[in-house]
């Protein structure tokens, strides 16, 4: 089978520059650069945790890697490093049995050891930066998980995205980051805090004459049961999708499989096995997964 080609357009020359105003007013590392990479990169990111950045950023990983592509993934959770354990746990799974699956190369960033902030961002920046560099050249895709909070690294791993994937619980808790709602009749006030960020990495890939930004807000968790609160967040969506510039793309439901094959280090993409049999959930969960990445419009790239 041939590779999947996820490569941008690129000259080939170094691009994507590394931004001061991309960090924090109060930290300013003195990094000299992140290149802009010729693999395509997606970045899952969302400033709340528990959203399912890991698990949507592993099955598409292993989606791309299946269908035929180099894929690199980088875990930018440098201290819960939830995606590195998965990724171990599938390693360990395939020397246990024999089996060979497809499988993204992961990209180590270490989580520096100093005191100073200051120092910390920077170390992590350099350090995310030649890796990105050099994968941008040694696979097709790179896939980036980011953690669930504002850090410098994560900062500049927005800035490097083609595709920036948000993955969001079907709640307004989660919806609160996008925008602010009216209480009473749940009309949107104003866009929040983390879709600002974006606006703003959007603003500045246009001035730098890169290519758009392509933002791509994920529901996840939907429960199977229609609900009141559901209809108000797909309302909502809807009217803020046209507002600020994203396409929704349909997640993972509720699934407690997606959970019970982290210790194989498993997707659902890789069933059945040998123990792991099929049921009706999990070709359920399995659609939901090539639904996701068909809504991606990754370039090139086919569904495994």
């Amino acid at each position: 089978m041939l590779p999947v080609d996820c490569r941008g357009s690129g000259d080939g020359r170094s691009q994507y520059r590394y931004a001061r105003h991309m960090i924090r007013p109060e930290i300013q590392p003195s990094v000299v650069a992140v290149v802009e990479p010729r693999a395509h990169v997606i970045v899952f990111g969302n400033e709340k945790g528990g959203s399912g950045k890991t698990t949507a950023a592993l099955h598409v990983a292993v989606s791309l890697a299946r269908s035929g592509a180099r894929v690199g993934i980088v875990d930018l959770d440098l201290r819960q490093k939830s995606l590195t354990r998965h990724l171990e746990n599938r390693r360990l799974w395939m020397q246990n049995t024999g089996r060979a699956l497809p499988s993204p190369e992961l990209i180590s960033i270490a989580r520096s050891v100093h005191r100073s902030l200051d120092a910390q961002a920077e170390e992590e920046i350099a350090q995310f930066s030649r890796s990105l560099e050099e994968a941008g050249r040694r696979y097709d895709c790179v896939v980036i998980d980011t953690p669930g909070a504002d850090t410098p690294v994560s900062r500049v791993a927005h800035a490097a995205a083609d595709t920036l994937v948000t993955p969001m619980n079907d709640s307004f808790v989660d919806f609160d980051l996008l925008a602010r709602v009216d209480p009473a009749n749940f009309e949107i006030k104003g866009p929040s805090v983390y879709a600002d960020f974006v606006w703003d990495c959007r603003k500045r890939r246009l001035i730098a004459r890169k290519p758009a930004l392509d933002w791509v807000v994920m529901r996840n968790r939907i429960a199977a049961t229609e609900a009141r609160n559901r209809r108000r967040i797909s309302l909502a969506l809807d009217t803020l999708a046209e507002r600020i510039g994203f396409r929704l793309a349909p997640g993972f439901g509720e699934r407690v499989i997606f959970r019970e094959l982290f210790p194989m280090g498993l997707t659902m993409l890789d069933l059945p096995l040998p123990g792991l049999p099929l049921s009706m959930s999990h070709v359920a969960a399995r659609q939901e997964v090539r639904e996701l990445i068909a809504t991606l419009k990754l370039p090139n790239a086919r569904p495994a």
